[in-house]
């Protein structure tokens, strides 16, 4: 896809991600051998898009860690309590984006804080501009993908329990994944 600056510069404005069309998800290794996929079902967020300078656009995301869902009622308790999460006392994670840099004709870099568990990191996310499309409602919906893989360590989410055969139960490297679909504030 091409993207010209007019049509960027036609961007501009604060949206409002849409929780209907949007996914937070994460893919983390287990046992070794396989790989458990989930998402965050609850979370709020905001991005301004500067379409004449792009590395003027901020994004802001809240995610509810109550709301994690791998399909596994017994795992998500599990990864809401102390062990993972501690969302009894860290009830919220959160992105706040300290810089957007273009790197191709649809690639930007996002750059911000995220917090996990009450700590925070730098954290630079590659994201892919989708496009844009009027909905049958009437509002101008946007597009983005992108994925960063981190260190759970890094956030002192540090459990895991050692198998019999070697490694361990979960991965250290979380890979967290964004579909945005965002709409144009009036």
């Amino acid at each position: 896809m091409t993207v010209t600056a007019t049509e960027f510069a036609k961007l501009t404005g604060t949206y409002t991600i849409d929780p209907a069309h949007t996914r937070i998800g994460f893919v983390a290794r287990h046992a070794m051998v396989t790989k458990v996929r989930g998402a965050f079902n609850e979370f709020e967020g905001t991005a301004v898009i500067n379409g004449d300078d792009p590395a003027a656009s901020s994004a802001r995301v809240v995610i509810k860690a109550a709301s994690i869902d791998t399909r596994n009622a017994q795992r998500d308790e599990h990864l809401r309590g102390n062990d993972f999460l501690a969302m009894d006392d860290h009830p919220e994670i959160t992105f706040v984006s300290t810089a957007v840099r273009q790197t191709g004709e649809t690639e930007f870099d996002l750059t911000g804080d995220l917090t996990i568990k009450g700590v925070t990191n730098q954290v630079t996310i590659p994201f892919t501009y989708e496009g844009t499309a009027a909905d049958p409602f009437g509002n101008l919906r946007v597009g983005f993908e992108g994925s960063v893989t981190i260190n759970r360590k890094d956030y002192g989410v540090t459990w895991n329990a050692a198998l019999e055969t070697g490694g361990v139960l979960v991965g250290e490297k979380i890979v967290l994944e964004f579909e945005v679909s965002a709409i144009k504030n009036a």
